[in-house]
This record gives structure tokens, sequence and C-alpha cells, in this order.
């Protein structure tokens, strides 16, 4: 086909591979025009009709909206910044898709019922945007009042270095985390929690008894009570008696004194200052959205190290 030649509706369907009535509908909304009419009164297509039709079906098949399509035929539009406006949108088409596989994955995995699985969607349809702004408001509302303060202020920073980011293609495990957290940031007595804790160890309390007892004796409790809840033992049972027994007494040696029962009572409270159990969950939901190799200390073992000075007899 040349400059010169014309053809019938049915011939330029031969050719694109569109379907008539497709052809008739762009001729009518005047994408694609005809060049003149045989004496029947039928439409006939020239060259131009022809490289039309071929664009606008490609611009169609990549996804493009007809008004978009009618701005590039007429060169309103360069096809480079209309391919270039669609692949983000594409992007993002696929890390809605990604979450949402994750999604199924985590509900599948859970077997969570109508209502966890509306806040489920709910929460991971937020943007990454909104996602920030959850978190950030989060910390606002937590130090936001005392920033005037200087530990206040270095918690901040430490949290804010640490802020949560679910990756566009996260796991099951990543996306259930992400809901937790979100709930648990939007409880007022967690803010308050955590503004207690953060605040505490960003002005040199953290260390408390863990700094006290030395490098050396945590890592042995560390061990030893790892060990312990890896064999499924009961810190509230026998097993745990000899145990517990046994960092009682070196516990007792470090800080000079006897190993009786005010002593554990005592330990129990040293542990229970530094470590709220609903702060040592939040870092270790920001750990898993964040992919993060979990940091080696306590927060794992600490539950059961309290549970057994508080349940466990004085040898």
């Amino acid at each position: 086909m040349d400059a010169t030649t014309l053809c019938s509706i049915g011939e330029l369907s031969r050719r694109t591979g569109l379907p008539v009535r497709t052809i008739r509908f762009y001729s009518d909304a005047g994408l694609v025009a005809p060049t003149t009419r045989s004496p029947a009164g039928y439409r006939l297509y020239g060259l131009d009709a022809l490289l039309r039709l071929e664009l606008l079906r490609t611009l169609r098949e990549l996804g493009m909206d007809l008004a978009t399509s009618r701005r590039v035929l007429d060169r309103e539009l360069s096809v480079a910044e209309v391919a270039a406006a669609h692949a983000d949108a594409v992007d993002a088409r696929i890390r809605a898709l990604q979450l949402r596989r994750s999604v199924l994955r985590a509900v599948a995995a859970s077997g969570a019922g109508p209502e966890e699985i509306k806040l489920m969607h709910r929460l991971t349809r937020l943007s990454g945007e909104e996602r920030r702004r959850l978190i950030d408001d989060f910390m606002d509302d937590t130090f936001g009042s005392r920033d005037s303060e200087e530990g206040t202020r270095t918690a901040t920073s430490m949290l804010r270095a640490a802020t949560p980011e679910l990756p566009d293609d996260p796991s099951g495990e990543q996306v259930a985390a992400w809901v937790e957290l979100a709930e648990l940031v939007g409880d007022e007595d967690f803010r308050a929690r955590m503004r207690r804790t953060a605040v505490h160890q960003a002005t040199g309390g953290g260390s408390g008894i863990e700094g006290e007892a030395g490098e050396e004796l945590m890592d042995l409790v560390r061990r030893e009570v790892a060990g312990a809840m890896e064999s499924g033992i009961d810190p509230l049972g026998e097993g745990a008696g000899p145990i517990i027994d046994d960092l009682v007494h070196r516990f007792a040696e470090t800080f000079d004194r006897t190993p009786d029962a005010a002593f554990r009572d005592w330990l129990a409270r040293r542990f229970e200052e530094l470590h709220d159990p609903r702060v040592d969950r939040y870092w270790r939901l920001v750990w898993i959205v964040n992919g993060w190799q979990v940091v080696p200390n306590l927060t794992p073992v600490h539950p059961w190290l309290i549970r057994a000075l508080r349940g466990g007899q004085v040898a």
C-alpha cells in the first residue's frame, strides 16, 4: 500500500488485525478519518489511516486511554512523554499487585478472619508516603511536646534512624509485622511506654543492670536462657531451677549480694525497668518490616528470665 492507494474498511481490518467494528468506532470518534468515500458511500482509507491505526493499536495495548492516544496521534504529546508517564503508572501498579500478593500470602499463612483481613488490606493499601506519615505522627505525638529536652531529642533521632519501611514486594511475615506495628503505634498507652523507655536509654540509663553486670555475664545469660527456650523449658517448671539458680549465684557474686528471694526480686525488677515487653515488640517488628538481622541482645530472652526469677525457688 502506497500513499496513493485507497482501501476499504475490510481491507484495513485485514492489514492491521483490528476488527471492522473497532476501526469504525475509531473512525466515528475522529481518531482515524477516511480519506474519501466510494460512489456507493463506503469509507476508503489511505496510508495515513493505516499508520495511525497501527500506532493507535500499539498505544492501546500499552494501556493508554483514548484521550491520551488522540493527543499522541495529533502530536500534542510525544510518544516519549507518554511512555515515561505510563511506565511510572505501570511501576505503581506492579508495586500494588506485589503488595496484594503479599497480603494474600499472609492471610493464607495466618488463617486470619474477616475483620483481620479487612484491617490488613486497609493498612497495606496506604501509600509509602502515608505509611511514613503514620510513623511520623507517632514520633511527633510521642516526643514532640518535649522536644526542648536533650534526652528526648536524642531518643527521637534514634527512632527516626530506624523508621520502618515496608518494601515494595514484602514477604507475608513483613506484611503481618507492619499491620501489628501500625496498630501498636496508635495506642496511647504504648506511646507513653515508648517515651519513658527511649528517653531513659537515650539519657544514659539504657545500660542499667546489663551494663552493671558486664558483657561476659550478660553473654552467658543470653546463651543459657536462649538454650532453655529452644529446649522448651518452662520458666516456672522444675527444669528451669538449675539454670536460674546458677545465674542468680553469678549475679550475686558480681553485685556482692546474698542470692536469696529478696535478691531475685531485685534482679527481676531491674530487668523489668529496662525491658518493657511492648517496646521490645516494637523493635522486633521494625526489624522484621525492614528486613534487618535481629540484634543479638536480651530482647528475646528477658521475659523468660523475669518469669523464672519471679517463680523459681531459692537454692
